[in-house]
């Protein structure tokens, strides 16, 4: 197995220049057996050039050390074989020089000029050597014989350890780009799960903004409507029997769909296999990002959410408009609904917002413009669906405060997250006439 990144930088624990001590050990092993070999050489040698014996010696134990720093100069350990080559010392040198010349980064041109050059001067060597055996009576051959074992011998001494050294040279740069890949893929499939774990996150806070919003919506209109109702039915309870009667039945009926929708809407969250399930809104586009597993779940959980959101169709459509309106009407607002264009179907989250923005401006008329005269505009044009609330200044200043409805501020936030995460456009503010409008344009293809 190959270590990668920190590993492979905690494994470098070798002395001076060697990666390993293991490394060291074997050059310095190898470095022990040439300088012997190279001492052994030097006898003949001092011999043939008339200098002292332990000189000759000496100066083949000090050639062959060089061989301890075939890693760190190869080029000086290669041209010091070749200069003792006359001398017929340092073969072993030259075998472990080239070799570790032609594993090593330095250009082809000059590991080839310096194998060259290894194998000429063996070459020459040989061929004198030979030559001198003949003309000596030593060896009775023929003409053929020293061109021969020239060649041969050179050959012999040079190729072997520069193709090898050229594969393992070859096979080690192949490992260290595949190490350097590795470390890299490392580093992005880090980033990867960080991304992944911040888009789960921001799917999670997606999906319970989601939720919040659906839950204001279906609790603050229901609920205000039941309060109002509530009060007029506390004012009428013993003057007029007979409208508290209506008054407590729509408090009622109220009350038992605000519970049908929280059923739902909390129904939903639950599933057989543990998925999570959105309940009536889709605008917001969630993406599942691969390679993580956690948070792709959560991601693909959101994403499912929306989808099952508007296959299903569950949740109110520009159909139940009417019925809003009349709700806010039997509450004592004057409210009146006009449509424009021509009716058509657009997809579940565009009517379910248009729904939404209409029905959380009714709820704020009834919070702080009790009694107020409120006309409400549907437009269906031809790429975009528009809608507009808007209410005149209330009749008796400090009326919607006698309801004491409560309010978290929240409402006309949430209306333009939905309408936004549509693509579509939303403004709200007062009017000059003291009243307030609420306005919505979503493209009909969101």
């Amino acid at each position: 197995m190959t270590t990668t990144g920190e590993d492979h930088t905690a494994a470098l624990t070798g002395p001076w220049w060697w990666a390993r001590r293991r490394s060291a050990v074997l050059d310095g092993s190898l470095a022990l057996v040439s300088s012997v070999e190279c001492a052994v050489e030097g006898f003949p040698f001092a011999g043939a050039a008339g200098v002292p014996v332990p000189a000759g010696m000496l100066f083949g134990a000090v050639a062959g050390s060089v061989l301890l720093f075939r890693r760190r100069w190869p080029i000086a350990v290669v041209l010091v074989s070749i200069a003792i080559t006359p001398a017929q010392m340092g073969f072993l040198m030259g075998l472990v020089g080239l070799y570790t010349l032609a594993a090593s980064e330095l250009p082809r041109r000059i590991i080839g000029a310096l194998a060259g050059m290894s194998m000429v001067g063996m070459l020459i060597v040989t061929y004198v050597r030979a030559h001198q055996g003949m003309v000596r009576g030593e060896m009775a051959l023929g003409d053929w014989f020293v061109p021969f074992v020239s060649i041969t011998t050179s050959l012999g001494m040079t190729a072997p350890p520069v193709l090898l050294g050229l594969y393992v040279g070859a096979r080690r740069r192949l490992m260290e780009s595949l190490r350097e890949r590795a470390d890299s893929l490392e580093r992005e499939l880090m980033l990867l799960a960080e991304r992944a774990e911040e888009r789960a996150e921001w799917a999670r806070n997606e999906e319970r903004t989601r939720i919040a919003r659906e839950m204001h919506d279906v609790v603050a209109h229901r609920v205000s409507l039941m309060v109002v109702h509530a009060a007029a039915l506390q004012a009428v309870a013993r003057k007029d029997p007979e409208k508290a009667v209506k008054n407590a039945s729509l408090v009622g009926d109220m009350g038992r769909q605000a519970l049908t929708e929280l059923r739902e809407m909390l129904g939903v969250l639950r599933t057989g296999d543990g998925s999570v399930r959105g309940a009536g809104f889709g605008s917001e586009r969630t993406q599942a990002v691969p390679l993580a597993a956690v948070g792709a779940a959560a991601a693909a959980a959101a994403a499912a959410s929306r989808a099952a959101a508007e296959e299903s169709g569950d949740g109110p459509c520009l159909d139940d408009l009417e019925e809003l309106v009349g709700q806010s009407a039997a509450a004592g607002m004057v409210v009146d609904l006009s449509v424009e264009g021509k009716v058509r179907v657009y997809a579940a989250a565009v009517e379910q917002t248009a729904y939404r923005v209409v029905q959380e401006a009714l709820t704020n008329v009834h919070k702080h413009a009790a009694g107020a005269k409120t006309r409400v505009r549907l437009a269906h044009r031809g790429a975009e669906i528009a809608m507009q609330v808007e209410n005149g200044p209330p009749p008796e200043p400090g009326a919607a405060s006698d309801a004491r409805l409560p309010s978290g501020g929240n409402g006309l936030l949430g209306m333009q997250e939905r309408v936004v995460g549509l693509g579509g456009v939303f403004v709200s503010g007062p009017t000059d006439a003291g009243g307030f409008r609420v306005s919505a344009v979503i493209p009909a293809g969101a």
